[in-house]
């Protein structure tokens, strides 16, 4: 099959990016010809290097290089004739969607961001992927037809990204928290700051370290540099693989207020991590509905507090879910969400069209 995955850029630390690398990459490992179209980025060397084509489409959205990407992008499928068109973001399935019908292709959409009104864009889609059960219903909701509607829960694990990763455990402060993610509000902080708190009274050797860059950065580091507890609070900022992080880690807390499926859960997982999360969206459902992890309400400190000390305070429960975090993790490999995701492309039309392409 030939597939023309669409996105704005190539760049690190934005989870969508993540998702169709690691896909686009393990198609063409499995024998299908792979090519992107995005405004290019940190991945294009590894996207090279793993054989899938890369071809530059502007994603800014005004009227005139909207008018030109167009123009690339009707250009480009004319010139190397994928058999299906799946598209990442919302101006991705926008240009898409004229290009795809003018082209008599399927158009598959992914809604990773389904907390954003402009997500029902992604309804353009002949076939739409929610990443999540909770995306499924959300756009459900929103109108999209459950017969266009399918799910395919993220994972990460077997990922090309990872391979030769350093798995080398960073030597951290113990009992330690760990929260890896975009510095953002719906992300729930200063939740965690407060909740941490609360654990910190009673287990004063406690220590938070926050993995991630974003815009409210700098807010974050003023709101703790005024707290108590500010000397146990590591800032580590952006980096490229926080895994070796994950290792180090006794405890990874996720505090979100919205998160569709968050891709480090699977990777908290499957660094052995014992795991607090909220019940937003995709997360119980990557913590096996609180099997592999404790689940907490949003917008609650005192639970999130409450939770830290039931494993800070016993060992042994510590011990018990980190080895939880490991029930059905086989489910969250990247070869399990490429297998669901080609068969939405054959739901979609794409085997029909690839296999008279294959007689022609």
């Amino acid at each position: 099959m030939r597939i023309l995955h669409i996105l704005n850029h190539t760049n690190r630390l934005n989870g969508h990016v993540h998702a169709a690398v690691d896909l686009a990459c393990a198609q063409k490992e499995s024998g299908h010809d792979v090519a992107i179209a995005s405004g290019g980025g940190d991945f294009d060397a590894l996207l090279a290097k793993a054989g899938v084509e890369t071809t530059f489409l502007d994603h800014t959205r005004k009227p005139r290089e909207l008018v030109t990407a167009l123009t690339a992008l009707r250009r480009f499928v004319r010139a190397w004739r994928p058999d299906v068109v799946h598209a990442h973001m919302m101006t991705s399935a926008v240009l898409a969607f004229p290009v795809c019908k003018l082209s008599g292709l399927p158009l598959v959409t992914t809604v990773h961001n389904a907390f954003e009104k402009s997500a029902i864009l992604m309804g353009l889609g002949n076939r739409v992927i929610a990443v999540s059960e909770a995306v499924r219903a959300s756009m459900r909701q929103r109108g999209i037809p459950a017969s266009r509607l399918a799910m395919v829960l993220n994972g990460t694990i077997g990922s090309i990204r990872f391979r030769g990763r350093d798995r080398t455990p960073v030597a951290l402060e113990s009992p330690s928290i760990l929260f890896v993610g975009g510095q953002h509000p719906r992300k729930g902080l200063p939740d965690l700051f407060d909740g941490f708190a609360i654990a910190r009274a009673k287990h004063p050797d406690a220590r938070l370290y926050i993995v991630g860059g974003g815009p409210y950065l700098s807010t974050y580091q003023e709101m703790v540099g005024k707290a108590p507890y500010a000397e146990a609070v590591t800032f580590v900022g952006g980096l490229d693989d926080p895994f070796p992080w994950m290792l180090g880690a006794d405890i990874l807390v996720l505090p979100s207020l919205a998160d569709p499926a968050p891709l480090v859960l699977s990777e908290a997982r499957e660094a052995g991590c014992a795991i607090i999360g909220t019940k937003v969206d995709g997360i119980p459902e990557l913590l096996e509905m609180g099997e592999a992890g404790i689940l907490v309400p949003p917008q609650s400190p005192q639970a999130i507090g409450e939770a830290l000390l039931s494993l800070l305070d016993d060992p042994d429960n510590l011990a018990e879910w980190r080895r939880r975090s490991q029930l059905n993790i086989g489910h969250l490999t990247i070869d399990r969400v490429m297998r669901e995701t080609l068969a939405v492309y054959e739901a979609a039309g794409a085997g029909k069209r690839s296999g008279r392409a294959a007689k022609n």
